[in-house]
């Protein structure tokens, strides 16, 4: 089945998004202002990229309105920053009042054009936290340096210019530079500065256009005309003044120079009287200003525009939050009723800081042609699915097309081959820094298990026995990481290091820290075999106390916590299959001389020995932990995980099959154990967990395939004592793994004692299943639910692996998550989407499936994901212009992102453990394992 197809929507909209999802003006949980009645009229707004929009509005709708109507249109949250302006009848500029009716503000509204401009600009543009905030920023300070509005001196208008093409062209080349300067004017006496520019943009090499819209705000807001609106005046004395507003107060210029201003802790009041604007300032013994400062403006219409605007500015970047209204005066009015309306500047931040994972991706549209939606959430992390076209079908504006480009992340294209150059020519074997970043890795999760024992540790729902097993067993392997990677740290950086050139080659070895360090894991193995425990201990607690699971469910609903609780707790077993494979690659790169080969070879034999003891541990704990992840996402099922014991239920597979039906096909889940298959439909509820139809016991069961029977591509059927089901797979190679594993179940079933698991709750053990008894049972997908978990329904993360193999009709074995376990890698990588030529430097981890994104390795949650399970791996064709080495590519339908790494090893090894998650595995391989652990 077919992935959903985005729903006829306003371009832009996200799949899946709550209604008032990008709209910064409303509160938390409202719905834009409905719309009100009366004769309709079509707005045009003119964007800051020059692009038009035409909206549909009531005439009596206030300004708001259409202001939402807009930011909505592009998915902007941080909205409040901006306003829409226009020339009324005076032909004075103004902006729209968000409370007026349009009606009382545009005389002639068919024939009148608003433009969306800033209107606040804050002292530092790092208090814009999103991308696409700063890209309109950056287009506004190109209109006003192209108007000569921002005045600055040579230097810093090339450079300003330099960043802008930058953003547009991408690195510099001499010919194209100077055509395009040619071509395109960004200043007055724009040919008097070509070569400057030139110079400049030949700098900025490896700049994606995110980061060139951040270098141009840290120019810009240096200038002292940045952000300035010049409202003509004089003074006492007659001389030709302009005033101004900014987020310090009200400025005074003479031309284009600051000649005075005042600070708004200095203003006790603001007010006009007819064509003069007056300042009455706090009292002050040092300052010879006189109480009330008087200018006299041209009319009293510029005297109130000028004020309002000052009201405004005073608001935003003074107040806490929005001022209250004025209470109506009972007989007459006295002065004006105007007051800002909307959020505060602080009241932005705190939102969109609180709502961040609500935030949408965006790539700078210069270098990327299609329009994209956000389809998933990682914890809280925005997925990495994009959809190539408009609902419609039409190429929307620019800025109505958000694509995910980390804001402000690191990126440098060759700047660690170059700092390689300069520390000269010897490196580490690769695997060393693999090393590195897996201790790095391994780190970030035992901070995320400090984390989970500071939540749950103090509070009294916590048996003692489970603390006593859970906190005293992490805190010995988190002192054990920590010392590891410093050493590691340590003795690569004399490595790289340019100091100590004399004595580097005494440094210039690994295996004696490896060998010590895990000749210091052994006493550890007891804590290790423990964790085991850990995981059996807080499933009983969390069983026995329904405040404990809601804290384990708060701390795993945190972005810290980017994959299963429970996965956490097992890592470090999983850090043993690590340890072992690197150092057997250790072991064949170097030859039987070299120095480090030795002490290679004797920790490769110590952690093959703690290995082999906890080996046949981690194969149930590893069943036991995807057992308790799928009772997480299923209704229906009573004792998927048995009490008090490991669950002697083997998962086998679980994925996407359509189940053939008196209605025709039906896309079902399917979950295939050891003994039975359980079917499932997904669930239309908050929680989004799949609803169990019903279950097939494998005892008996006989398998064939039907393609030509029922005239169905990839059809086979199962017949069972009970009942028979047909069903068909996306592929010739889905049905070919699905018919493999079920043969492999049901003799697994034959050759068993045992009975057969019952794994459905008591009212839905009836052998005629629920979605052929009747339609009302597939409307109440909660009840079961409200009885076998929380009192109201919990939240639930819908990217779990089950969720992502729904979305892309694909399965997943035991297999597959066992090869997984030990394929998890981490590093630095470039990254290029499929209609950009920029490249972006990120923190990869690789780990459950997925492709994890990090600004740098210090960050404590992941900017981003992207669940791998249906895509393709392969290697750029000449016809994509990818004119870099070792670079590698992920496509899934229309969905294609390029990957580049830092050497030939990196690169095959991000190969080989991508391939782990794309390509499905023999299921020999862990028959092998089984066989020689056995149960």
């Amino acid at each position: 089945m077919a992935e959903p197809e985005p729903m006829a929507s306003a371009a832009g909209q996200r799949l899946g998004a709550p209604e008032t999802l990008g709209i910064s003006t409303l509160d938390p949980g409202h719905r834009p202002p409905a719309m009100p009645p009366g004769r309709h009229v079509t707005i045009r707004v003119r964007m800051l990229d020059d692009t038009e929009e035409l909206f549909d509005i009531s005439q009596r709708a206030s300004g708001k309105v259409l202001f939402d109507l807009v930011c909505s249109h592009m998915n902007l949250i941080e909205g409040d920053y901006f306003g829409l302006e226009f020339q009324d009848h005076h032909k004075m500029m103004v902006w729209l009042d968000l409370i007026k009716p349009i009606i009382k503000q545009l005389r002639r509204p068919k024939h009148t054009t608003l433009r969306f401009v800033v209107k606040f600009f804050p002292p530092d543009h790092a208090q814009l936290l999103e991308e696409l905030t700063r890209y309109l920023f950056a287009l506004q300070i190109k209109q006003d340096l192209a108007c000569g509005r921002l005045t600055c001196n040579d230097s810093s208008a090339a450079l300003m210019v330099s960043h802008i093409i930058q953003s547009e062209i991408g690195d510099f080349e001499e010919s194209q530079c100077r055509s395009h300067l040619l071509n395109n004017n960004y200043i007055p006496d724009q040919m008097a500065l070509i070569d400057k520019i030139m110079e400049f943009h030949s700098k900025n090499i490896g700049q994606t256009p995110a980061e060139s819209d951040y270098q141009l705000l840290e120019v810009a807001r240096r200038l002292e005309m940045y952000g300035i609106r010049l409202h003509p005046a004089k003074d006492r004395e007659g001389t030709r003044l302009s005033l101004a507003v900014a987020h310090t107060g009200v400025l005074v210029f003479q031309g284009h120079t600051k000649i005075n201003g005042f600070n708004w802790s200095k203003v006790r009041k603001l007010s006009f009287k007819r064509k003069r604007f007056l300042i009455k300032l706090r009292p002050d013994v040092n300052s010879s200003y006189q109480d009330t400062l008087e200018f006299l403006m041209a009319s009293r219409d510029c005297c109130k525009v000028f004020w309002k605007i000052c009201v405004e500015y005073h608001a935003f970047f003074r107040l806490f939050e929005e001022p209250k209204p004025k209470p109506k005066p009972v007989l007459f009015t006295r002065g004006s009723s105007f007051r800002f309306s909307g959020r505060t500047q602080k009241q932005v931040i705190d939102y969109v800081r609180e709502s961040e994972f609500k935030k949408i991706p965006f790539e700078s549209p210069h270098l990327s042609a299609s329009s994209g939606h956000s389809q998933g959430m990682v914890n809280g992390q925005k997925s990495l699915e994009l959809c190539s076209h408009s609902p419609d079908g039409r190429q929307p504006s620019p800025l109505t097309s958000p694509l995910l480009n980390d804001a402000s992340s690191i990126r440098t294209d060759d700047e660690d081959e170059v700092r390689r150059k300069v520390c000269g020519s010897v490196r580490p074997p690769l695997k060393n820094t693999e090393k590195r970043t897996d201790e790095m890795l391994c780190l970030r999760v035992c901070l995320s298990s400090q984390s989970f024992q500071g939540a749950v540790g103090q509070d009294e729902a916590t048996p003692e026995t489970l603390k006593n097993t859970i906190f005293s067993n992490f805190e010995p392997l988190y002192k054990f990481h920590t010392g590891f990677l410093r050493e590691v740290e340590q003795r690569l950086a004399l490595w790289e290091g340019r100091s100590n050139a004399h004595i580097k080659g005494d440094y210039q070895r690994i295996g004696d820290v490896l060998l010590k360090n895990l000749q210091g894991l052994k006493p550890l193995t007891t804590n290790l075999h423990k964790q085991s425990e850990a995981l059996v201990e807080l499933e009983k607690a969390c069983r026995a106390s329904r405040r404990l699971e809601g804290l384990c469910r708060d701390f795993e609903l945190q972005k810290v916590c980017y994959i299963p609780l429970n996965v956490f707790i097992l890592r470090p077993l999983h850090r043993l299959m690590h340890y072992k494979q690197i150092l057997e690659r250790l072991c064949k790169h170097y030859p039987p001389t070299h120095v480090d080969f030795r002490d290679c070879r004797a920790a490769l034999a110590d952690v093959s020995e703690v290995v082999e003891q906890l080996q046949g541990s981690m194969i149930k704990m590893e069943n036991f932990q995807k057992l308790l992840e799928l009772k997480k996402d299923l209704i229906g099922v009573d004792n998927l995980v048995i009490p008090g014991r490991v669950s002697s239920l083997e998962f086998i597979r679980l994925g996407c099959l359509s189940k053939l039906s008196g209605k025709g096909l039906q896309q079902r889940m399917f979950f295939l154990f050891n003994d039975v298959i359980l079917y499932t439909s997904r669930g239309m509820t908050a929680t989004n967990q799949f609803k169990v139809h019903g279950q097939l016991p494998l005892h008996g069961m006989t398998i064939r395939e039907s393609e030509d029977e029922w005239g169905v591509p990839h059809a086979f059927t199962l017949v069972g004592q009970r009942q028979s089901v047909v069903v068909a797979a996306s592929s010739l190679s889905e049905m070919e793994k699905w018919m493999e594993d079920i043969k492999m179940a049901i003799d697994m079933a034959e050759t068993s004692n045992g009975p057969s698991s019952d794994l459905l709750a008591s009212n839905l053990t009836d052998n005629k299943c629920p979605e052929d008894s009747s339609v009302e049972a597939e409307s109440e997908d909660d009840m079961t639910a409200s009885h076998t978990s929380l009192e109201k329904p919990t939240p639930h993360r819908g990217n779990t692996t089950v969720h992502v193999c729904w979305h892309r009709n694909t399965s997943v074995s035991m297999v597959d998550f066992s090869i997984a376990v030990e394929n998890q890698l981490s590093g630095n990588l470039l990254r290029k989407f499929k209609n950009s030529n920029g490249w972006q430097k990120l923190w990869v981890v690789f780990t459950n499936f997925s492709l994890f994104f990090y600004k740098t390795h210090q960050d404590d949650y992941p900017l981003a994901s992207l669940p791998l399970l249906g895509y393709s791996v392969t290697i750029p064709s000449e016809s994509e212009n990818i004119h870099k080495d070792y670079v590698f590519k992920l496509h899934f339908k229309s969905h294609v992102y390029y990957f580049r790494s830092e050497s030939e090893y990196t690169f095959e090894r991000w190969m080989e453990v991508i391939r782990s998650a794309t390509v499905s595995s023999s299921r020999s391989r862990i028959l092998n394992r089984k066989e020689s652990h056995p149960h």
